[in-house]
């Protein structure tokens, strides 16, 4: 997979995806050289590790394993909350271990590993326990499942920075969203065929993902990245709070994802708006978003490739709007046909694709070098933060309102929209 050995399938992959391939990217002539082959290793890792995301999902997939297990409400709600912070906060503690490191890719790859080992545990934990000790255990993997994560996600926009060019960031991660996608979306059919029980097709989609896991480990330790020189990394720790401070656009922009994180707390709430089906529509569910996904990641990539401001923006737009219809729906009674709730899903699981691939891509470009760590770091730990307070706030106001919460989504999303306004077009600079 090196473009070194000359123009071949490989190169020509690459030419055919990417908008303007012979440009340097901002890359040194090093990676350069082998950027087509990384190219590819990131899509098929973060492909590979995107269908194990999908195919052990919190919001979906393991709510219905505990429920079937008989876990109670109570470990159930955990799963969300857990599995958002637990991936976000620790990156401001692993963040100088990160950047001390000259290549990088091994804590993205060491942390997939250990993703797919916990899934796998969480599938055999599912297949022998009950009851209370079933939630307890599942959720105390998922919370280390939700660390590795949290390394892999401090260090894959810095690796993804230093061996794959600007202007092409968007395009290889919105991909690799598609492709997982359509992965999912046979999950999916599966369990809406009842051609097998549900609970052998979740035990096995959960295998599945430790498999994924594993294989996007193996892909991303083949991938050549040029060493750095971790001797000029600074301002890791507690100290990268000063980042606010001294980048007012990093500040606007942590602002602007912070509201936007309605389009991931959301889900839960749309299925409580009709608690009686919504386990009996588990397929249709999953189903929904991988198809938003498959239509929308690749699309909002390339977007992001052009202004990941608009894409924010637009996604701001998309997911307000789509919340606003949710409330008006669930006021007039609308809400109890048949398929509202999973074409709801659908349409903000498009916003929210827009919301992950806007925010990753405007992050990797408006960070420089070794910057890019950092402000990864700092930015999830915040966003983390946001999403242990919002989330309980909510889940209070949900006692009273399920369409209250629903509408306050809304309104952060169409704040977060005109904040995004006033974003820098970080893809214009070089």
């Amino acid at each position: 997979m090196s473009a070194a050995d000359g123009p071949g399938l490989t190169d020509a992959l690459f030419r055919r995806v990417v908008d303007d391939p012979d440009s340097d990217g901002g890359l040194p002539e090093a990676a350069r050289a082998v950027e087509p082959g990384s190219f590819l290793r990131h899509v098929a890792a973060l492909s590979a590790s995107k269908i194990a995301d999908g195919l052990i999902d919190p919001k979906l997939v393991l709510s219905w394993l505990l429920t079937h297990v008989g876990a109670g409400p109570f470990w159930v709600g955990l799963l969300v909350p857990v599995r958002e912070s637990g991936a976000l906060l620790p990156q401001l503690l692993t963040t100088p271990w990160i950047t001390a490191a000259p290549v990088r890719k091994w804590f993205w790859a060491g942390g997939s590993a250990v993703q797919g080992i916990c899934a796998g545990a969480i599938a055999l934990a599912g297949l022998t326990l009950s009851g209370a000790t079933a939630g307890a255990v599942i959720v105390a993997l998922l919370s280390v499942l939700a660390l590795a994560r949290s390394v892999c996600s401090a260090s894959y926009k810095d690796v993804l920075g230093k061996t794959v060019g600007k202007s092409r960031r968007g395009t290889a991660t919105g991909f690799a969203s598609s492709a997982a996608a359509a992965l999912v979306i046979v999950f999916a059919l599966v369990l809406l065929s009842g051609l097998a029980e549900r609970f052998v097709v979740v035990t096995a989609a959960l295998l599945l993902a430790a498999a994924f896991w594993l294989i996007a480990a193996a892909v991303m330790a083949t991938l050549a990245e040029v060493r750095s020189d971790a001797g000029e990394v600074a301002g890791v720790g507690w100290g990268q709070f000063r980042l606010l401070r001294d980048d007012p656009q990093l500040a606007r922009f942590i602002v602007v994802r912070s509201l936007l994180v309605g389009t991931a707390l959301a889900p839960p709430y749309f299925l409580l708006l009709r608690p009686d089906t919504a386990l009996n529509q588990l397929g249709a569910l999953v189903l929904a978003s991988a198809v938003a996904s498959l239509v929308s990641a690749y699309v909002w990539g390339r977007l992001s490739d052009r202004s990941s401001r608009r894409v924010l923006m637009y996604a701001g737009l998309a997911g307000g709007a789509v919340l606003s219809l949710v409330v008006a729906l669930a006021l007039t009674g609308w809400v109890t046909v048949t398929g509202v709730i999973p074409v709801a899903l659908f349409g903000l699981m498009i916003a929210y694709q827009g919301v992950r691939l806007g925010r990753s891509t405007h992050l990797v470009d408006m960070a420089e070098g070794d910057d890019r760590a950092p402000y990864t770091a700092l930015s999830n730990t915040i966003v983390g933060l946001v999403l242990i307070v919002a989330g309980g706030l909510f889940a209070a106001v949900g006692e009273v309102s399920v369409p209250l919460v629903i509408a306050l989504f809304a309104v952060m999303c169409w704040a977060a929209a005109a904040l995004a306004v006033g974003l820098d077009e970080v893809q214009s600079d070089g």
